[in-house]
């Protein structure tokens, strides 16, 4: 169980038998009240990519989880050493797209 601060009170999380999905490609579309990230798999040689989760948030959640994000990668960075990003021709990020 974790526990989570809100407004000055303790939550529960309960995790229960939740079980991970491996994503290697995200999409991420947006509309004016909702940022929607969809988690694929894609194989190599395979054309096309399965959608295996989809998670659909308020604009100031997804900024939320943005420097949540950045605030994690920056503690592992620290520790373990700089990730470094593989890039296609053309400088775009390989498992990464914006619409």
């Amino acid at each position: 169980m974790l526990r989570q601060e809100q407004k000055g009170k303790p939550i529960e999380i309960e995790l229960g038998e939740v079980e991970g999905v491996y994503s290697n490609l995200a999409i991420i579309t947006h509309s004016p009240a909702e940022i929607i990230i969809d988690f694929c798999r894609i194989l190599p040689g395979m054309p096309k990519a399965k959608v295996k989760s989809r998670i659909i948030m308020t604009p100031q959640h997804a900024k939320l989880l943005m420097n949540a994000l950045e605030d994690n990668i920056r503690k592992f960075e620290e520790k373990f050493g700089e990730i470094k990003l593989v890039q296609e021709e053309g400088g775009r990020n390989i498992g990464f797209k914006t619409e």
